[in-house]
């Protein structure tokens, strides 16, 4: 299970660096082409639905690489089962907020989808952005649940 959960998070981490790729090829063509009177139509809106995307997808990997920036200097003062407290009451906190953002996502996209909401210039259908944030929102749940597994394994936390 473990060696599925970082896959996933691997394979979907892959996915947000195109995404962003993309975005920067995007914007960096549309400057362009605007310079030369020839905007690329809709740029605004896919750069805005894409940025969704890399912040969502690109969360699970860094919570499993443990890229997070920490309060050090309030964890060190705490003992060895201390540290393992703190770590573990931070991640269930976070696991409950993502459960909720990804349960409330799902909403959302099936609300998207049946009211048929899409992009006002270039009509992108919003729903499958808000199912892909919300798989996402799990995923994180997921990662942080082995995260909390570790903690408890592990003599350094």
């Amino acid at each position: 299970m473990d060696r599925m959960l970082v896959i996933a998070s691997k394979f979907i981490s892959l996915v947000a660096g195109f995404a962003l790729t993309f975005m920067m090829f995007l914007t960096f063509s549309d400057v362009i082409l605007r310079a030369v009177g020839m905007p690329i139509i809709g740029t605004y809106e896919m750069v805005s639905l894409l940025l969704a995307l890399v912040v969502a997808m690109g969360l699970p990997q860094v919570t499993a690489e443990r890229g997070h920036v920490y309060m050090e200097f309030v964890i060190e003062r705490l003992g060895e089962k201390g540290k393992k407290i703190l770590n573990t009451a931070t991640r269930l906190c976070a696991i409950f907020l993502f459960l909720i953002a990804g349960v409330y996502l799902l909403e959302v996209g099936r609300v998207y989808k049946a009211a048929k909401e899409v992009t006002a210039t270039i009509r992108i259908p919003f729903y499958p952005f808000a199912y892909i944030v919300a798989i996402c929102a799990f995923v994180q749940c997921a990662i942080l649940i082995r995260e909390m597994i570790f903690i408890w394994r592990r003599k350094d936390e």
